[in-house]
């Protein structure tokens, strides 16, 4: 494959931009960081996510293996979420991007400002 073909819609470059294009994907697994946690506790965590958009999310992330869901009996029965093997080997690339975004944030702010008032 040579470089013009780069963005394919079956290459593997274009699977890791969408994987975390959907802003709620990159959310999840970075909550997760620090451990398994109920849908509850993560929305708590996350605020501003509805219980729709977490579980399409969790679903997601479960489908693409970068999350696993796992069920508790009991009365009530509880579930968790964690981050899998290779959820955790995104945890870096999304630190980045963070900070990427902290050190740029008000640059990329201002040209939406000069750009709004053109």
């Amino acid at each position: 494959m040579t470089d013009d073909h780069v963005f394919l819609a079956d290459c593997r470059a274009r699977l890791a931009f969408d994987l975390l294009s959907n802003t709620w994907n990159a959310v999840v697994l970075w909550a997760l960081r620090d451990g398994p946690r109920r849908p509850g506790a993560l929305r708590g965590t996350i605020g501003g996510i509805s219980q729709k958009v977490l579980t399409e999310t969790l679903r997601r992330l479960e489908f693409n293996g970068l999350v696993e869901r796992r069920a508790y009996g009991g009365s009530p029965p509880r579930v968790e979420y964690g981050l899998t093997p290779l959820g955790r080997t995104l945890l870096g690339p999304i630190d980045a991007f963070g900070a990427w975004a902290f050190e740029h944030g008000d640059e990329v702010m201002a040209a939406q400002e000069r750009y709004a008032g053109d």
